[in-house]
């Protein structure tokens, strides 16, 4: 099974990076998401995994860095963890987390929605060092 990488491409900056591994089960998904064509980009992520867990069967280790996301991505993320729940719950292996900057209450908010509604065991962390563009209202 080949890996998956969707590289960072400067004309399509609405579009997250994806890296996942099929020999290590190791996956990222970073940036921000917000493409035109929301279901076609995450048809080839859930292609991917549904023939990792089909074939390969192997534990899966994802980090979701994702800074920002519009509704239509939110929709395909959240159907991305709802298949990662359904994998663990016939016997798969799955490690997720979420890293976020802790200054950003609307992404923390957004993504106890996912764990919630998917219900992933997701870890979210927070990180200083991840990228936050909040608004600053005393200027």
């Amino acid at each position: 099974m080949d890996d998956l990488i969707i590289q960072l491409v400067e004309d399509e900056y609405d579009k997250p990076y994806v890296s996942f591994q099929a020999g290590t089960g190791r996956c990222e998904i970073s940036g921000e998401s917000f493409p035109e064509k929301t279901e076609d980009f995450y048809a080839r992520i859930m292609t991917w995994m549904e023939q990792y867990m089909n074939e390969v069967r192997g534990p899966l280790e994802i980090d979701f860095k994702l800074t920002y996301f519009n509704t239509s991505s939110s929709k395909r993320i959240l159907q991305l963890m709802m298949k990662l729940h359904e994998y663990v719950q016939q016997g798969g292996k799955v490690k997720s987390r979420w890293i976020y900057h802790p200054d950003d209450i609307d992404l923390e908010e957004d993504i106890e929605d996912l764990k919630l509604i998917s219900k992933l065991d997701l870890e979210m962390i927070s990180d200083k060092n991840m990228r936050y563009i909040g608004l600053d209202l005393e200027q």
